[in-house]
């Protein structure tokens, strides 16, 4: 009586973590190393913004956001890319990323693609609501290796051409999570152009753009539009998750073509939810804001010194470009990661369980992901205490 396409999904991959931790005490002060849940403040004159706003509970939200919103996230693509975009045909606000990533499958990959079953394109590591995207609407996932040789970016390009005429769409995450890896402008080129000779969609998910060492990531739409590409080619979601440390506001955007997001905001019409008033309303001054951006990066630039003065001596170590995930080479993540609870208290992420094995083979089997989100003196002593177990 259920759906077959949801059978075999393997656990999600924080129960398979306390799976495999819980049974086991822990070998000191716990210090949690695992979700990307930002721990910085969010501005302070949100909570303004709230209580100044929160008769907009008593009203149904528009559908496809405010214009103001929707102004103030093409000002902040504007300013940030140099793109320009309508906000009334190009724009609409989501609930956090993960709804537009999964609705943007469910509204624009067609039921077949040049007379076949459609293939939609993804890192492996990759965010698992890709997967689940495709699935949902029957298409092909196809899992494409990000590993140290190719940048930890998949190279799409190497893809045979038969292939290539059955994709529908691509996503790409950059920066990467886990990696913290960064697809620069010629990475977006080459990919931009193959996707005009194959005719897919690019879904680019660029929630960690904010968040980088020194040299702000190239945007897909900014060198879409730089290439003269077909308006509706790249598809673009961003979050004030991590850009702004509210999580829990569930508040982002989807950028594109004009076609594409009318699809999208027709499927949110029929069977989606649009942004409380109070929360658009605090997302339009949080998207007119960059000053709390800048500190929020300063901090995070902090903890990359931190990162790097810890791992200087550790062979295979490389920084994050970008984002703030370490994605620490070890020779298995899960027997890395039940150690370094078991002797350290500390918890990380297996990086298989962020990947999925193809032909054999688990390109996430030999790292651990680590969470940079605590305090900067916490997170060198649960650094420190790693480094300590797993690598001595």
């Amino acid at each position: 009586m259920f759906p077959e396409r949801f059978a075999n999904l393997p656990a999600y991959a924080f129960p398979r973590l306390r799976a495999l931790l819980d049974a086991h005490e822990p070998g000191g002060p716990v210090m949690h190393m695992t979700i990307g849940e930002p721990k910085h403040a969010f501005p302070d004159w949100v909570h303004d913004l709230v209580v100044e706003s929160v008769a907009g509970f008593a009203q149904y939200p528009p559908n496809e956001g405010t214009p103001a919103l929707r102004a103030a996230i093409a000002g902040f693509l504007k300013r940030r890319y140099g793109v320009e975009v309508d906000p009334e045909t190009q724009i609409m606000p989501l609930n956090g990323t993960r709804e537009g990533l999964y609705n943007a499958a469910m509204a624009l990959i067609p039921e077949q693609k040049n007379g076949q079953r459609p293939i939609v394109l993804m890192p492996n590591p990759f965010y698992q609501v890709y997967m689940i995207g495709a699935i949902s609407v029957q298409a092909e996932p196809m899992f494409i290796a990000a590993t140290r040789e190719n940048g930890y970016l998949p190279d799409y390009t190497a893809l045979p051409a038969e292939v290539l005429d059955r994709v529908a769409a691509a996503y790409i995450c950059s920066p990467a999570n886990p990696q913290g890896s960064v697809a620069d402008r010629a990475y977006w080129a080459e990919l931009i152009r193959l996707a005009e000779k194959h005719d897919f969609q690019i879904f680019a998910d660029e929630c960690y753009s904010e968040i980088y060492r020194d040299t702000p990531p190239p945007g897909a739409m900014e060198v879409a539009q730089e290439l003269g590409a077909h308006p509706e080619r790249v598809v673009i979601f961003h979050s004030l998750s991590k850009r702004s440390n509210l999580p829990g506001l569930r508040s982002g955007f989807v950028a594109g073509g004009p076609e594409s997001l009318k699809q999208i905001k027709q499927l949110r019409a029929y069977a989606g939810a649009p942004l409380p008033l109070p929360v658009q309303h605090v997302s339009q001054k949080v998207w007119e804001d960059e000053e709390h951006v800048i500190e929020n990066r300063r901090l995070y630039g902090e903890k990359y010194a931190v990162a790097d003065e810890v791992f200087a001596s550790i062979q295979g170590y490389k920084g994050p470009e970008a984002g703030f995930f370490l994605w620490l080479p070890v020779e298995d993540g899960e027997e890395a990661a039940l150690k370094a609870w078991r002797e350290t208290g500390v918890r990380v992420l297996p990086g298989a369980y962020l990947s999925k094995d193809v032909n054999g083979d688990n390109p996430g089997k030999g790292y651990i992901r680590v969470a940079m989100v605590a305090p900067k003196e916490e997170l060198r002593e649960g650094l420190i205490r790693l480094r300590d177990c797993i690598y001595r």
